[in-house]
């Protein structure tokens, strides 16, 4: 292994916090003196089908320990997908089924090797340990906290205030968290900065279970594509690494300018040098289009390779730069039993909405187009056996055409 110093140095760049102080320098030179690696964990609650970009700054971090000579296990968290994660939110997520998460959990995995290589880090589900845990061990995990310190949670506590409800089981998320440490004996955890309640109640839970308490990393919340709310599928400002390259390069040239340092710094291996280069020329002048264009290429290069890279490029350019269409233009075909149907309820029928709502919300903002005119009324029905150019948000091009039943 390398020394304290150079692991330390690798380890803490781009951490928010390193807690408690001084505690992983000393677990890392125990880790040396023996020659035993550190266990380092990070969980993925498989809420929604795909990872995205914000879900690799996790995975980046733990490619770095695995380098280091570390053993990184992934806890696939599908019992805690069945609460949902209350960090950062404002409501009761809804509850998913156990089918729905197994499906989810199912394309977490092939993607988390588009990230890592598969056989740098181990693959653990927490239904291993909840699955069969009794109603005796749930109430001993439950006796571990207070309701005082529970709601020492900022978003519990905004909540609480602003009277709006707080379900049982949303409290039980951190102490199931803080149980995959105790099981696992993680020496060090790492989450989002607003999973830092949960990774020091599992600092807290391991001791109470005899358990070493682990280090608690923190990384930076990376925002979406609307450059305000963190990065998430549910907010619809996500890009998935697994999405079609013109998709990924599309929405990174929809990023503000100011996330464009930020982007470079937590999802792609460009050097500290690198990077300031290319904040010193924006501030300078120059145009951050040619940068965000580099950003890219850059990404999408890392999921897929340099040619697509450059074609995503090309045809992103012939859409937008020159107001052509696609070379591919998927055509969509449905059966419905009426000669109208509601545009919402239609791209619901063909996968390309995940409900009307959705739907709803995309025509109030103006991002729906039929034959190149904006949709301007969410009530709006279309004819079934006709066919139209129907465009969503600024990649998306379906040619689609019904038939009555």
């Amino acid at each position: 292994m390398k020394s304290v110093d150079e692991q330390m140095a690798k380890i803490s760049k781009d951490a928010v916090e390193i807690l408690p102080k001084g505690e992983l320098e000393k677990k890392l030179a125990r880790a040396i003196a023996t020659n035993t690696p550190l266990v380092v964990k990070q969980g993925f609650d498989p809420t929604a089908p795909d990872i995205h970009l914000g879900h690799t700054v996790g995975l980046r971090k733990l490619k770095q320990f695995a380098e280091l000579g570390h053993r990184v296990v992934v806890i696939v968290g599908d019992y805690t997908a069945l609460v949902g994660d209350p960090s950062g939110r404002s409501a009761t997520r809804p509850q998913l089924t156990i089918e729905e998460v197994n499906a989810n959990a199912t394309t977490y995995l092939q993607q988390f090797g588009n990230v890592m290589a598969p056989h740098k880090f181990e693959v653990r589900r927490n239904s291993e340990w909840f699955a069969d845990m009794s109603f005796a061990n749930i109430l001993r995990l439950a006796g571990k906290m207070t309701l005082a310190r529970m709601l020492e949670r900022e978003d519990f506590t905004k909540r609480w205030k602003a009277e709006a409800p707080i379900s049982i089981h949303e409290l039980l998320y951190p102490l199931m968290q803080a149980y995959d440490s105790v099981m696992i004996k993680a020496d060090v955890e790492l989450g989002a900065t607003e999973q830092k309640f949960n990774l020091l109640t599992g600092r807290q839970i391991q001791e109470d279970y005899g358990v070493e308490p682990q280090v608690a990393l923190t990384l930076p919340v990376l925002e979406g594509v609307d450059g305000l709310q963190r990065m998430g599928k549910s907010l619809g400002n996500y890009i998935g690494v697994s999405e079609p390259p013109r998709e990924i390069f599309g929405k990174i040239m929809s990023i503000p300018d100011r996330l464009i340092v930020r982007y470079f710094q937590l999802v792609t291996d460009y050097t500290q040098a690198q990077i300031g280069k290319i904040d010193a020329a924006m501030k300078a002048g120059e145009n951050p289009v040619s940068y965000k264009k580099e950003l890219g290429r850059v990404i999408v290069g890392m999921y897929y390779n340099a040619q697509v890279a450059e074609e995503a490029q090309s045809e992103f350019e012939k859409i937008f730069a020159k107001k052509g269409l696609p070379d591919e233009i998927a055509e969509l075909e449905y059966n419905w039993n009426e000669k109208e149907i509601w545009l919402p309820k239609l791209m619901v029928n063909l996968k390309i909405m995940n409900g009307t709502g959705e739907g709803v919300r995309m025509i109030k903002q103006g991002g729906i187009y039929l034959d190149g005119e904006r949709v301007a009324d969410d009530k709006i029905k279309i004819e079934v056996e006709r066919e139209y150019l129907l465009k969503v948000g600024k990649r998306g091009f379906y040619r689609i055409r019904g038939k009555i039943d």
